[in-house]
């Protein structure tokens, strides 16, 4: 165990960093081996107030009036930085998450494109005309919308992806305007934190961008309560994120939460390709995403052959150091989350489900496991088991596999294997989901697409575009023309 951390942050308020005087402190340790990597200064629930304060007054007398092309070259400034910058980012993915390399690879580069899809947008915000002498009595007059910026922004961000999903609340909010109030996860707060410090080399206004440190319990309420908040972003649990939707009140709110992705292979597949994106898109970021590959129904005809396939790819996963480049897969991000994990997999073993390959904890390092004999009561398959599980599961027609995946109360994203087209189209209009991938497993997602759940799953959309309207107002404009 290193003597010191390496990084030590407060939070940022105004520009101004807060981490003097006896403060709570928390301990950011590396997942594949506990090292002490950082540690983090708590704000208090009267500097999480400050921090409302200073993007609200930033909002009203700058970045409400701050041009379009100057946000849209913070943006791209920022983008630039990030890419110029990337192989650090890389490294302290690996060590802050525990994401194997080439996963931290895609991260910064998604990230680079999320900032410069927002910068595109901060040029593309606009109204419509509408004909007004289509209504009677509309003769001589002529009508359109112009969008407006909120104000102050909330947003709340998970362990799991520290770089890129912080950008896909930050990013919209500047493009359009806003200012925000940041309060990342406790266990993965240094990421954000060297992105605020690209966003204030590029430029972004003091105060534009606030970043409080501390946990969802000490913080969470008064952030979301206060009525200067305008918008409220969160992603996370789905048991945290109802609670603030509930304290948020009449504020907007967009909730990105938890599911347990269904994915359809039917006996026409390519069953080598659906076997390689279901076991990759069960174990990205050690199966620790929202819409990671799951529940897995499998045409009767050709189960046995395509379990096989998985298991054979699972099995050929190396699992351990997120820092070794032959790495695929990482640690989780604490035991408690591995260990859960594992209760999880022998709840169901003593329930008759059989482990048909993995299963097995070292310390946070999960192996990648796959489930057969499971039934849609148990946690591996009713719940989001947020771990490199997956429960595979037959099915004989069509209406049994629509039946199968909306048995449940979470609707993400899923995936259907087909070479059916008519088929897969008639599928993705029943499955109770918020996007549905065809011939691609469940977790694929790209920044511009628009993603959210349904049912439990989550309320309001996320991808630059669709955030970037969630994150402005729409005011109609008529006038008589005499």
């Amino acid at each position: 165990m290193i003597a010191q951390a390496t990084y030590q942050f407060g939070s940022f308020i105004n520009g101004h960093e807060l981490k003097s005087g006896v403060r709570k402190r928390i301990e950011v340790r590396m997942p594949y081996d506990g090292q002490l990597l950082g540690e983090i200064f708590c704000a208090t629930k009267t500097e999480a107030t400050q921090a409302i304060t200073a993007a609200d007054e930033v909002f009203r007398t700058t970045m409400k009036a701050l041009p379009a092309h100057r946000r849209s070259e913070i943006l791209r400034r920022t983008a630039d930085l990030l890419e110029e910058r990337s192989d650090k980012f890389v490294n302290l993915l690996a060590m802050e998450t525990g994401k194997p390399l080439r996963e931290g690879r895609g991260e910064v580069d998604r990230a680079i494109q999320v900032l410069r899809f927002a910068s595109e947008g901060a040029k593309t915000i606009h109204g419509e005309e509408i004909p007004l002498d289509s209504a009677h009595g509309g003769e001589n007059r002529i009508g359109f919308t112009r969008r407006f910026p909120l104000g102050v922004v909330v947003a709340i961000t998970p362990f799991n992806f520290p770089l890129n999903l912080v950008l896909h609340k930050v990013a919209p909010a500047i493009a359009a305007g806003n200012t925000v109030v940041l309060k990342p996860a406790e266990k993965t707060p240094i990421s954000p934190v060297l992105l605020y410090q690209l966003f204030e080399e590029a430029g972004l206004p003091a105060g534009a961008l606030n970043i409080v440190m501390g946990t969802g319990p000490d913080l969470g309420e008064t952030l979301v309560t206060d009525a200067r908040v305008q918008r409220v972003t969160f992603t996370g649990s789905g048991l945290v994120g109802w609670k603030l939707k509930e304290l948020a009140g009449h504020k907007k709110v967009t909730l990105e939460l938890g599911s347990n992705a269904p994915n359809i292979v039917f006996e026409d597949a390519d069953l080598d390709a659906a076997a390689t994106a279901l076991v990759n898109g069960g174990v990205v970021t050690s199966g620790q995403a929202c819409i990671s590959v799951q529940r897995v129904y499998i045409q009767n005809s050709v189960y046995d052959a395509l379990v096989g396939k998985l298991v054979s790819r699972a099995k050929g996963l190396k699992v351990g150091n997120p820092l070794d480049e032959t790495t695929d897969v990482g640690p989780m991000i604490t035991e408690d989350a591995a260990r859960r994990a594992e209760e999880w997999v022998k709840e169901a073993v003593t329930q008759g489900a059989t482990v048909l390959t993995g299963g097995t904890r070292h310390g946070t390092l999960f192996e990648p496991t796959i489930l057969g004999d499971v039934t849609s009561e148990m946690k591996v398959v009713c719940q989001e088991v947020f771990a490199p599980v997956l429960s595979v599961m037959r099915f004989e027609t069509e209406e049994e596999a629509i039946a199968m995946a909306n048995q449940s109360d979470l609707g993400l994203h899923a995936g259907v294997f087909t070479k059916d087209i008519s088929r897969a189209l008639r599928i993705a209009d029943r499955l109770e989901t918020g996007g549905v991938w065809i011939n691609d497993a469940s977790v694929r997602r790209f920044d511009h697409i628009p993603y959210g759940g349904v049912k439990m799953s989550g309320i309001g959309k996320e991808g630059v575009r669709y955030a970037i309207e969630e994150m402005t107002q729409e005011k109609f404009i008529g006038i008589n023309l005499g």
